[in-house]
């Protein structure tokens, strides 16, 4: 097997005409096969909306590869791959475990729209097998984690989730998205699913929306289905910038990880600083964890100031560099205060039961020269 960077050149590379890059195939529709949709029925039909466009077959067996998987599925966002998947595993009555801690999207999704349609959920310590054991319903059907959770970056016990799955006979699905394949291939440690929001890491470049689900072949055409039936198809000109942006990421996404680690060990000696949540400190709770299960730590920290609010809002005034926007992965170092953006959605007593207060900072460092980032902070601290 070749190794990571050279699979994400290489795989799913179908040299369309000679092609080196692959084209981008801005058709709505194709000839129709009529063996093919004898075969497989409607979910074979050449039609873009079904996730089966040249562009998507090749981006998707490069999105497999990458993870170790069977299959991939292409998806219009990261929220359209989680809330597909969920409803198509799902039935009225099922019962959910998660971490807690989770994306604000998804801890939305999870607590008011899937309850809706008769679908509970119960939050869990990640590190606490007797709070899952305890939680555990007859009517419960899989247990949903993130390899390292948004914004305060907690490392769950992922291989003591699998195995509780397993032997449990629970489904268990991984957001992946911040520790990225590169870091972490979280098939290869026994999950079932893996989900990315394609729009942060494995892109890179904060100029398209994209998601993806990877796993067995089984599973895969369950959710394929279901995301026919919904329409969240990634549309084809994203397809090709993906495609495109996706070559680089074992490049970025090292580089931000020794951006950030550089970062956080700064924020961490500095006297304005009161916390920084980042997985390669010492300090961090779960650190040997993250060290014996990832490649490296990513492009994500999170921090808290001795002045809260106000030190916030002076930090974010004379910042020079960093930008104040939401979203994360990019080649531009974005800084965010997670109440009034990814967990907005949160009341304020959920994200202060949660850690995320209204003081907290969340910085996605990019790939400029990290010395100059510090400079900046350094200099807005001050």
């Amino acid at each position: 097997m070749t190794r990571f960077a050279t699979r994400v050149i290489h795989a799913g590379e179908p040299r369309i005409c000679g092609a080196v890059s692959i084209p981008v195939f801005q058709s709505s529709t194709f000839l129709h096969d009529p063996r093919s949709a004898a075969e497989g029925g409607y979910h074979e039909v050449r039609y873009a909306r079904l996730s089966n466009t040249p562009g998507h077959l090749a981006l998707q067996e490069k999105l497999a590869a990458l993870e170790g998987a069977e299959a991939a599925l292409l998806t219009s966002s990261g929220m359209a791959a989680i809330s597909t998947t969920l409803l198509a595993l799902l039935e009225p009555g099922d019962h959910v475990l998660a971490q807690e801690g989770l994306y604000g999207g998804t801890h939305t999704l999870l607590v008011r729209d899937l309850r809706r349609f008769g679908i509970e959920c119960t939050f869990v310590d990640g590190n606490d097998p007797t709070a899952w054991g305890a939680a555990r319903r007859p009517r419960t059907r899989l247990f949903y984690v993130e390899a390292m959770s948004n914004p305060l970056l907690q490392v769950a016990d992922l291989p003591g989730i699998v195995e509780f799955c397993r032997t449990g006979g629970l489904l268990s699905v991984i957001d992946n998205t911040l520790a990225t394949p590169v870091n972490f291939q979280p098939l290869r440690c026994g999950f079932d699913l893996c989900i990315h929001s394609c729009t942060k890491y494995l892109n890179g470049h904060s100029d398209l929306v994209a998601g993806v689900v990877v796993g067995g072949a089984a599973l895969l055409t369950r959710i394929k289905h279901q995301l026919d039936r919904l329409g969240g198809a990634l549309d084809p000109h994203a397809c090709f910038l993906l495609h495109r942006g996706i070559k680089t990421v074992a490049l970025r996404v090292r580089h931000q990880n020794d951006s950030a680690l550089r970062i956080a060990r700064f924020l961490s000696r500095h006297p304005a600083v009161r916390q920084v949540h980042y997985p390669g400190l010492e300090s961090h709770p779960q650190h040997a964890r993250a060290q014996a299960l990832f490649q490296g730590f990513g492009g994500l920290l999170s921090l808290e100031l001795q002045e809260g609010v106000a030190g916030v809002e002076r930090l974010l005034s004379r910042t020079q560099l960093l930008i104040q926007a939401p979203s994360l992965g990019g080649v531009e170092t974005l800084v965010t205060r997670p109440a009034t953006t990814s967990h907005a959605s949160l009341t304020p007593a959920e994200r202060h039961r949660l850690g995320i207060s209204d003081a907290l900072l969340r910085i996605s460092v990019g790939l400029e020269d990290p010395e100059d980032l510090i400079e900046d902070l350094a200099q807005a601290l001050s």
